[in-house]
């Protein structure tokens, strides 16, 4: 099964998360493929504005935390590294419509969006801690900017969820849609961003990223630094292997 979807269509790239039975869990073969999914978007002419969005009922559960242990050690040229650094350099606008679960990655991912759209139904995560590592995807930057600095402890320190319209009155998505008019809704929304005038939406982006672009992708790699560590140590490891555990009792 192709657990990368992508589909073209009126200027617009959807690229769909497509491994329901994990919960759209992204392992190392998920990072590779929305890779190469994104740099084949970025370098299209025809392709505007490029879309994300997942099959099932869950956005997508964070990272498969098995099929993380065993890869490759966190560096330049890993798959991760690589997608992390691609999306926050995108410079063509990036769209998300989200429904169910959004953990981890799944969460941090949003903050890089250009568009959000979420579903009633969605709950935002980021449980780093609580897993003995730390915040990612340049999350310990854009979170605080975002929110302000205890709402982003909530998050980040205390690992609370947030649901839908919460996110939303908080500024972290665009609109609240009902879960059934979700696809609807991020057509429209990707077809009204695709009809712009192309050069003109390109600078608009750029300048709209120009002041924080620097600051993210050093966030990024020093996060990956501090993150490798501690998914080498035992606090970690120990954290993950129960969570592990208490999945497959289920």
């Amino acid at each position: 099964m192709n657990t990368v979807l992508g589909h073209d269509g009126g200027g617009v790239r959807q690229i769909r998360l497509n491994r329901p039975e994990k919960r759209n869990a992204l392992d190392l073969a998920h990072y590779r493929r929305l890779g190469e999914q994104l740099h084949a978007a970025i370098g299209d002419p025809e392709v505007r504005v490029i879309v994300f969005a997942a099959e099932g009922p869950d956005f997508c559960a964070g990272n498969d935390l098995a099929d993380f242990l065993q890869g490759p050690e966190l560096g330049p040229g890993h798959p991760v590294v690589e997608l992390l650094h691609a999306l926050a350099g995108c410079p063509k606008p990036l769209l998300a419509g989200v429904q169910g679960n959004a953990v981890g990655i799944g969460a941090t991912l949003l903050l890089h969006m250009d568009l959000v759209l979420l579903a009633e139904d969605t709950r935002l995560a980021f449980p780093f801690i609580d897993l003995g590592l730390v915040p990612e995807f340049a999350s310990s930057l854009l979170l605080p900017r975002r929110l302000g600095h205890v709402r982003a402890c909530q998050l980040l320190l205390l690992g609370d969820r947030l649901d839908a319209a919460t996110a939303l009155d908080w500024g972290l998505a665009n609109q609240l849609v009902a879960t059934t008019e979700l696809p609807a809704r991020l057509e429209e929304t990707a077809r009204r961003l695709a009809a712009k005038p192309a050069a003109a939406l390109l600078a608009g982006k750029a300048l709209l990223k120009a002041p924080l672009q620097a600051q993210l992708h050093n966030t990024i790699d020093r996060e990956i630094e501090v993150f490798r560590q501690a998914l080498a140590g035992d606090e970690a490891r120990a954290r993950i292997a129960a969570l592990l555990a208490r999945i497959g009792e289920r």
